[in-house]
């Protein structure tokens, strides 16, 4: 206890033994009325205005302990509690429980959540997304509701989650310990196409023996015009998103483009977070999930994903589009890597 604390609570003492109430100290004070209240019982209880002795099992990490037990994790020395006892154990002699580290960690703050799959971005990736970021920075949500947002999924019916935890604190920004890194389409049962407006969902196609350029622009003739003609959209007001996938990146795709008059947004690689199509996706994965008689089979899963994706809200498709100036400000704050998208 500082001299500080034993001031303040004579000083309490006094107050209350000339009468005040316990109102009037914790305003003159400075402390909470319920800690006057507290001091005053234990001025009864004892005479003492110093505290009382508390029973219990001391710690068994002290407070340097605990410090290198969270720099650990801080600085992705270790990532998870049973590293950080071992790590404890081996370089500073202390020998303790990972239960006792996870205690530990979550005292000073920290909360163990599932690592999140994302796509791996490399120095070059993280430059072109910052770059990508600070250009629209400025465009409002009218501006990006021009644009339609395309991609391809997979869908499975089983799988594993395949989860990996790490600790971090709560509304902390996302960094590369904090992500599992994956490669597009880690698998699945069937491969579909898709494209999404503010209004709603597109057309949706389902790609079976894989995909190639002259495929993709056979999609792009069907579907894509399918959809702009369904929500009376002209080639001339849209602007047309899709990765940096070789197929849509082939000097035939792109010269097929270039014949339809297709403007096409400048997209960088590994990118998925920006790309509000993704969210659509995981919506339309859990809607299947959350089906009473989940599909058995392909077959089953492509008619029951048709059902699912065509009952999409198109509130639903404007709200994700509605999140684009805040994703363009996440990743210039990011400064081109992870963000919480």
């Amino acid at each position: 206890m500082t001299r500080t604390d034993i001031e303040q609570r004579a000083q309490v003492i006094t107050l209350l033994e000339e009468g005040y109430s316990t109102r009037a100290v914790a305003s003159r004070v400075g402390i909470n009325q319920s800690t006057v209240v507290r001091i005053g019982k234990r001025k009864d209880d004892t005479g003492s205005n110093k505290n009382r002795y508390r029973s219990g099992r001391p710690r068994l990490l002290n407070k340097r302990d605990e410090r290198n037990a969270v720099r650990l994790i801080s600085t992705q020395q270790c990532s998870t509690a049973v590293e950080v006892q071992r790590e404890l154990s081996s370089h500073h002699n202390t020998v303790v429980s990972a239960q006792t580290v996870r205690r530990v960690l979550t005292r000073n703050g920290l909360c163990a959540r599932v690592k999140k799959n994302k796509a791996f971005l490399s120095k070059r990736h993280k430059a072109s997304r910052l770059s990508f970021a600070k250009k629209y920075k400025n465009w409002t949500v009218e501006d990006w509701r021009k644009v339609v947002w395309s991609d391809e999924s997979k869908f499975q019916i089983f799988g594993s989650d395949g989860r990996k935890y790490c600790w971090k604190k709560p509304g902390e920004q996302l960094r590369d310990a904090h992500v599992n890194p994956t490669v597009k389409h880690g698998g699945g049962s069937i491969m579909v196409w898709s494209c999404m407006i503010s209004q709603g969902p597109g057309f949706i196609c389902k790609i079976d023996h894989g995909l190639d350029a002259e495929l993709y622009q056979l999609i792009l003739s069907d579907d894509l015009m399918e959809s702009l003609k369904w929500y009376n959209i002209s080639k001339k007001d849209m602007i047309f998103q899709h990765d940096n996938d070789p197929k849509h990146t082939a000097k035939s795709t792109q010269a097929w483009l270039k014949k339809k008059k297709v403007k096409v947004l400048n997209w960088p690689s590994q990118s998925p977070d920006l790309n509000p199509i993704e969210h659509l996706w995981n919506e339309a994965d859990r809607r299947l999930r959350n089906l009473r008689n989940p599909p058995t089979s392909a077959e089953d899963l492509w008619g029951k994903l048709q059902g699912v994706w065509n009952k999409i809200e198109p509130d639903f498709c404007d709200k994700l589009v509605k999140t684009m100036p805040q994703r363009m400000k996440d990743v210039i704050k990011a400064k081109g890597s992870y963000t919480r998208w």
